[in-house]
């Protein structure tokens, strides 16, 4: 399978399968646009907004979903719950609130729609219930 560089803001090199980072919408788009769909490159693809612990953990959760279907569109009728959240990224989530808050910023970044959901689900997760002085 061709794989892909790709390289964070501390100048950490990752070679990922160009199958797993087109999970990111960011990633997809711009090798569709340099005509790189599928044969990968040598050049490492620069993510200036993510730094090598996180981008660590942003392939480690698109390897584990790499074969889920693509998330549904949305749909504004059903109600947005939050306490679907897979087993396994419950576990993967358990990390302090400064990671949180990064994974959050790199899958909006890199538009990785199910890693933004289960992050922002998590947050929300924390919150609820609490006071605005618990918060």
């Amino acid at each position: 399978m061709p794989s892909i560089k790709l390289q964070s803001s501390d100048g950490e090199i990752f070679e990922v399968d160009v199958e797993i980072v087109k999970q990111s919408v960011t990633i997809k788009t711009m090798l569709e646009d340099l005509g790189m769909d599928d044969e990968g490159d040598d050049d490492p693809v620069p993510l200036r907004n993510v730094n090598a612990a996180i981008l660590k953990k942003v392939i480690q959760w698109c390897t584990h979903h790499k074969d889920d279907p693509p998330p549904p569109e949305d749909d504004e009728s059903k109600a947005k719950g939050t306490d679907d959240i897979p087993v396994w990224d419950q576990e993967f989530l358990k990390v302090n609130q400064g990671t949180l808050f990064d994974l959050i910023l790199a899958a909006n970044y890199l538009d990785i729609k199910g890693l933004c959901d289960v992050t922002c689900k998590t947050v929300a997760n924390m919150i609820k219930g609490k006071t605005t002085e618990e918060t």
